[in-house]
């Protein structure tokens, strides 16, 4: 690889993590949105102290499911036959623990070539009002003998939306976002494809092929 197509290997990534994560942003804060409007009209209080309304909520939360946010893919689709994990909880949840479970999750869940490696990467938390939101980065790569170091790789994001108001035993939210695509998944809810990657990979090479050394 040169050093133009690294330097905008690294451009690139830095771009794409930034828009996956406010595309999971969007998502969130939309449902917030909507969950907000929900306690306003029907239960006839605000979250405008998360501390003070944890236990007026513990038996509400269960009503609001974010999947619904327009952001977010097709959750009407059967999900019956879609694989998960049981994914830790608010109280269980560490930084560590989530690397293990996002691999955790691609191993059992996705289907894949073997010839594929990937790797996971703490990028960042960031504190929100009502949540802590922690990103990673999962970047896959197709090494071969004749190329041990691949001339492109494609990552996914995960986002995990730590609630600051839900009860401890309630579990962590969870969300990614495929690199160059802007729908926002959520485990169990979409079946992954191969073919992302590929795609994502491709046109990179493409690019690549087009820039002079």
């Amino acid at each position: 690889m040169s050093k133009v197509q690294f330097e905008t290997f690294e451009s690139e990534d830095t771009e794409f993590s930034n828009t996956a994560a406010k595309l999971v942003n969007d998502a969130i804060n939309d449902a917030i949105r909507q969950l907000e409007k929900t306690f306003a009209e029907e239960f006839g209080f605000t979250l405008a102290d998360p501390a003070s309304v944890k236990e007026q909520l513990e038996d509400r939360l269960n009503d609001i499911d974010r999947s619904t946010t327009p952001l977010l893919v097709n959750t009407n689709q059967p999900t019956q036959n879609i694989q998960n994990i049981q994914w830790m909880t608010i109280d269980q949840f560490g930084k560590e623990v989530a690397e293990s479970m996002i691999d955790e999750f691609i191993r059992t869940t996705w289907k894949y070539e073997k010839s594929w490696l990937y790797c996971v990467d703490y990028l960042g938390e960031k504190e929100e009002k009502y949540d802590m939101r922690y990103n990673f980065r999962v970047r896959w790569s197709i090494p071969t003998r004749r190329k041990p170091i691949p001339r492109a790789t494609a990552s996914v994001y995960f986002t995990f939306s730590v609630s600051k108001i839900k009860p401890g035993s309630y579990p962590v939210d969870v969300f990614y976002v495929f690199e160059t695509n802007q729908l926002v998944h959520r485990p169990g809810k979409s079946i992954f494809r191969e073919k992302w990657l590929k795609d994502i990979i491709e046109s990179k090479i493409q690019l690549y092929e087009t820039m002079a050394f």
